[in-house]
């Protein structure tokens, strides 16, 4: 009888696991917690960190990157937050305050402008904690796929860093990635070859990066920092400019009054289309490469169709 019920009870033992879900299906790895300024980088992290990642992005996409104002909830997440990712350059000019407030002494802050070379702005001095006093440099720096793909392994590095053991994980995740933003620039840069026309005014100085990637010339900005408003000579200027050059297309950006830009358009007799710097504030941009793809194909069709 002893003999029968030992029998029995292995038995039991012995199927158990074979009814139970497995271990990773019981209890879910606590994930990395990271918050992002910009809505691009939220992008670049979850591209990377996948399911070892929960990531949240400070600015939605609709605001100015250079106004705006952080929200409580912002000081609360920078303080339950792990990593912090930046752009750096002195773009976003309110996030030492955040960094403060928040008093976390363990969050790893990766400025993912680190390393890139920059395009310089005449007359203007940008002060960045992570770099010192420097002469200035415009920091749209990512709207270049070849920079984003240095923002990316800088990503990668801090993840790692801060989760070795997700390592051969976001190693992977990026080489993928990186082939994508590859096959992304070359496609586009192929499209964009045979156009006549490439010259553009942009409503804020956004753009170098982005126009020296795909062959594009700024010949010139409406404004020269946001906040500003361009007298009326200066307008008149833009006017005479558009003209000379025979330029087709005037941008807008939504996270700024097209009011201006507008009128100019109107006077000048050329295409106004909206471009975004950032993720998210267009429907169909709310990745990296969704958003350059359609930056790319909206000033095509005006200097096609116009």
């Amino acid at each position: 009888m002893k003999n029968k019920t030992f029998c029995i009870i292995a038995s039991i033992i012995f199927l158990m696991p074979l009814f139970l879900p497995p271990a990773s299906l019981t209890a879910e790895e606590p994930k990395l917690t990271v918050v992002t300024t910009l809505p691009v980088l939220k992008d670049f992290v979850e591209q990377i960190g996948q399911s070892r990642v929960a990531v949240t992005t400070l600015l939605t996409g609709m605001e100015s990157e250079h106004t705006y104002t952080p929200k409580p909830g912002d000081i609360l997440a920078v303080k339950k937050g792990q990593v912090l990712v930046q752009i750096g350059l002195g773009l976003e000019v309110w996030v030492q305050g955040l960094i403060a407030n928040a008093e976390n002494p363990g969050l790893l802050l990766i400025t993912t402008s680190h390393g890139i070379p920059l395009i310089r702005e005449e007359e203007k001095q940008i002060e960045d904690p992570d770099h010192g006093n420097h002469e200035g440099g415009n920091p749209h720096v990512w709207l270049d796929p070849e920079n984003a793909k240095s923002m990316v392994r800088l990503i990668t590095d801090g993840l790692i860093k801060k989760d070795p053991a997700g390592k051969e994980f976001y190693l992977k995740n990026q080489g993928r990635y990186l082939m994508q933003l590859d096959e992304m620039e070359k496609r586009l840069q192929g499209e964009v070859k045979n156009l006549q026309y490439k010259t553009i005014i942009t409503q804020h100085p956004a753009w170098p990066y982005f126009a020296r990637r795909f062959g594009f010339k700024v010949a010139g900005n409406i404004i020269a920092q946001v906040g500003s408003e361009p007298s009326a000579k200066q307008i008149a200027a833009l006017t005479r400019l558009i003209q000379k050059e025979h330029i087709r297309v005037i941008i807008a950006e939504p996270q700024l009054s097209n009011k201006i830009p507008q009128t100019l358009a109107s006077e000048a007799g050329v295409a106004l289309i909206t471009l975004s710097p950032l993720t998210g504030a267009i429907p169909g941009t709310d990745t990296y490469i969704s958003l350059i793809e359609y930056n790319v194909h909206e000033i095509i069709k005006a200097v096609r169709d116009k």
